[in-house]
């Protein structure tokens, strides 16, 4: 990953590798704090704009602490081409309050790097998104 991060094919601004990289990608952030009542679902930025490559999409995943206190997401694949802030679906199951820091680490995003890149980036209606952006599917 680091080799794609100095040639630019993956961009993540702001970053912080020493506490963010990881063996299989990289924990992004929550932008703002956010407290999740129990049951509630709410849409969370990520601190981090993603830029990729036309030869790089990314998967996210729930970071397992979170999990295990009942924190559940619900993410979408994340194309070539795609530059912006993501705002992710979190769902709180357990009965309890859980607050997510300003800063703290909530997903961690996995880059596949594509056998042939892609034709065309992305280009819909969520690039160059800045903090939540709600369901725009009524526009469409």
């Amino acid at each position: 990953m680091l080799e794609y991060l100095k040639t630019g094919e993956i961009k993540l601004e702001p970053n912080d590798l020493d506490a963010c990289l990881n063996p299989a990608g990289y924990d992004l952030r929550c932008s703002k704090e956010v407290i999740l009542k129990p049951k509630q679902h709410v849409l969370v930025a990520t601190m981090e704009t993603v830029e990729l490559g036309l030869n790089v999409a990314a998967f996210m995943h729930i970071r397992s602490s979170l999990a295990r206190e009942g924190v559940i997401g619900s993410f979408a694949v994340v194309d070539p081409g795609f530059r912006g802030q993501l705002t992710l679906h979190l769902h709180n199951v357990s009965n309890k309050e859980i607050t997510l820091a300003e800063g703290e680490r909530i997903v961690q995003i996995v880059f596949h790097i594509l056998a042939s890149s892609a034709k065309k980036g992305y280009n819909g209606s969520y690039q160059n998104s800045k903090g939540i952006v709600s369901s725009k599917r009524s526009e469409q």
